[in-house]
């Protein structure tokens, strides 16, 4: 599947959360072509959540809510996941978004596996 390169990707994302009044930032650059985004939403009240990119059967990109897999919602728990896969992949790209509804702005499918 085509794709946009993750930089104009993630100003897409960036822009789609200021312009609902909510803020991101990007704490992380990878590959400016091809790298992966991890999302983090945090309800500015100590919990968060975190989305990873994958692949489904369809070969279509979707988000996966890491929730199911153990990780958050207590914010510190869920940054030191991502700055263990910021130091695995210097690819990687890291955006933190703040929004007290936790919404992630993802255009993407985005799956909540149990």
């Amino acid at each position: 599947e085509e794709r946009l390169p993750t930089s104009l990707w993630v100003d897409a994302l960036v822009r789609r959360v200021q312009v609902a009044g909510s803020a991101a930032f990007i704490l992380q650059k990878g590959d400016a072509s091809r790298g992966d985004v991890l999302i983090k939403v945090s309800d500015l009240r100590g919990e968060a959540v975190v989305f990873a990119p994958r692949t489904n059967m369809e070969g279509q990109r979707v988000f996966v809510d890491l929730a199911a897999q153990g990780v958050g919602p207590d914010e510190v728990e869920i940054d030191e996941y991502v700055n263990k896969a910021r130091s695995r992949d210097s690819d990687l790209w890291v955006v933190e978004i703040e929004d007290r509804e936790k919404r992630h702005f993802l255009t993407e499918p985005v799956e909540y596996v149990s």
